[in-house]
């Protein structure tokens, strides 16, 4: 299938093969490409984007279907994760606690992680992934704070480890926040479960920028001009340093980080951009109208 209009219906520089992601048919979410971005919306505002059972799954196909096309594909430089209506996510839909207590202790470890490989799915994306936040970010959506790359939120955002006061814990959310916060802030948060705002998130570095509510998007469009500025490859290749490098040994880090270094000052995308530094032209994988 070829696409040669934008979502927005105005033409695009030629015709396009639409992706798996676009074509794909889903009940909880919204997925439409806008420029170099693909835009992953949250679509139960009803419910404060809560969690079901469906949503889980839908998230992890839509990311598993990002990351196999950006094997081939380096158009789509990033993705954005948001929610419709007043919030981002509110954590768990009450009818999915509920089906909980009826499960049993296997079924519920298949359940929960079902939800893990959601978070792992989000992670692993090589497309940079931003989070563009507003109202409610709780218990599974503060899960999805930490595991986006780039975190823009809304001042009046309230974020929470809130699982403790239902008697449970933030546990398969915990890799990634912890990874995220630290062990320090993890460890008062996940006690406490307590609510915070936006301003303490972007102290522990669960977000990266705060902007009032009403500039979110002209925030989220600064994030996306940035990225264009850096190469796909080269994008793409510093996110698997960010996440990987800190948990390996000295040596292992020393050989990779050498050897992608090296791959990518070979590759023809390092060679145009250092040429285009030198030479002080743009870099050609920078969209018209760009600096």
């Amino acid at each position: 299938m070829l696409e040669d209009e934008m979502s927005d219906g105005t033409p695009e520089a030629g015709a396009r093969e639409v992706a798996d992601w676009e074509r794909a048919s889903f009940t909880y979410l919204r997925v439409h490409r806008q420029g170099i971005a693909a835009y992953v919306t949250l679509a139960r505002p009803d419910v404060h984007n809560a969690f079901n059972e469906d949503l889980i799954a839908e998230l992890h196909q839509v990311f598993t279907l990002l990351s196999a096309n950006a094997e081939n594909d380096q158009t789509v430089r990033a993705v954005v994760l948001q929610g419709e209506g007043r919030s981002f996510c509110a954590g768990a839909d009450l009818n999915w606690m509920r089906a909980s207590l009826e499960r049993t202790h296997e079924e519920n470890v298949a359940d929960a992680l079902r939800m893990a490989d959601m978070f792992r799915a989000i992670d692993r994306c090589p497309i940079p992934v931003i989070g563009r936040i507003q109202g409610a970010a709780l218990g599974g959506g503060c899960g999805l704070a930490a595991v986006c790359d780039i975190v823009i939120a809304a001042e009046d955002a309230r974020f929470g480890f809130t699982e403790a006061r239902l008697g449970i814990a933030p546990a398969v959310i915990s890799p990634f926040a912890v990874r995220k916060i630290g062990e320090s802030h993890a460890r008062a948060l996940f006690m406490t479960a307590e609510r915070f705002d936006a301003a303490r998130a972007l102290a522990i570095g669960l977000a990266h920028r705060v902007v009032p509510a009403n500039e979110l998007d002209e925030a989220v469009a600064a994030a996306l001009a940035a990225l264009a500025q850096s190469g796909p490859e080269a994008a793409r290749a510093a996110k698997r340093m960010a996440v990987t490098v800190g948990r390996l040994p000295d040596d292992e880090a020393r050989l990779l980080t050498a050897n992608t270094i090296a791959d990518l000052r070979v590759s023809p995308q390092g060679q145009e951009g250092i040429r285009a530094f030198l030479e002080k032209r743009k870099a050609g994988w920078i969209p018209d109208g760009e600096a």
